[in-house]
């Protein structure tokens, strides 16, 4: 699996001597302090917490394994195109409206992005459904990882609601990705899987399962970030959460809910 090096969240520091020419200490204005407090343009911050799917947001399916497995039908190893293809493939799957057992969409728009032969679509779909096991999710996405450390950081409440098969919460942490209480991952106050609890997204009862450990906050001040339009952001906007879609190649423009490019962009909400 690929090592994916964890960067430092950055700081807001300020160089500026004070302005009577004095000591070289660190000086903070007020606009400074309304910054650290509201964040850069002054506004209060927009949510208290947030929740996470986990695949495509804070896993991909492995690459370094799709890759060799596609390659004998044309396609290539590349981890972007890799990348690229799950995202394309999510859209699909979204815009048939494909329950979470249904894959048939996702892996044929998958296996043609990363550039199998045409001719062999069919087959290496095939294949491809045939191996994308429950574990193979477990790939991190290096701009989440530095945006878990910088909102670890930050002290922002975290959390994980996913459809899974009994193994997320021990793949997150093994991937070193997160895990509930202290370990090598950014520390989540819970971490759900739909196989141990029981339901499962589009169902929004599956937040009741996680909402007990954000009691202090109002469910609007909630976000929650998922890849698809069927099983998050339908599902946690009805649990009464702020649905906010991972939709990095811009494959849902023109959507009537809130899109990011990666987790990243949302670590200036809080």
């Amino acid at each position: 699996m690929l090592d994916v090096e964890r960067e430092p969240a950055a700081r807001l520091v300020d160089h500026r001597r004070p302005a009577d020419g004095g000591s070289d200490e660190l000086a903070i204005d007020d606009a400074n302090l309304l910054a650290l407090t509201y964040g850069p343009m002054g506004n209060a911050t927009r949510f208290d917490a947030v929740l996470f799917d986990a695949g495509g947001v804070l896993v991909l399916p492995d690459p370094t394994v799709l890759g060799p497995l596609l390659a004998p039908f044309g396609g290539s190893m590349d981890l972007e195109r890799h990348r690229r293809a799950h995202y394309a493939a999510m859209a699909e799957k979204s815009r048939a409206e494909s329950l979470e057992g249904d894959w048939s969409d996702y892996n044929a728009v998958y296996v043609a992005l990363v550039g199998v032969d045409p001719d062999l679509i069919g087959h290496a779909a095939e294949v491809l459904d045939h191996t994308r096991s429950a574990h193979l999710w477990r790939w991190p996405i290096p701009e989440t990882l530095r945006a878990l450390t910088a909102l670890s950081l930050s002290g922002v409440p975290m959390g994980v609601v996913s459809n899974a098969s009994g193994q997320v919460e021990a793949e997150l942490r093994r991937s070193g990705v997160c895990q509930t209480g202290i370990g090598l991952g950014a520390e989540m106050r819970v971490v759900v899987d739909s196989h141990v609890v029981g339901v499962a997204k589009p169902d929004p009862k599956i937040f009741d399962h996680a909402l007990p450990n954000f009691a202090e906050f109002e469910r609007s001040r909630i976000a929650y970030v998922g890849d698809s339009v069927i099983m998050d952001i339908a599902a946690s906007g009805a649990a009464g959460l702020h649905p906010v879609l991972i939709d990095p190649y811009g494959d849902h423009d023109g959507a009537g809910f809130e899109r990011i490019t990666s987790v990243e962009d949302i670590v200036d909400w809080f």
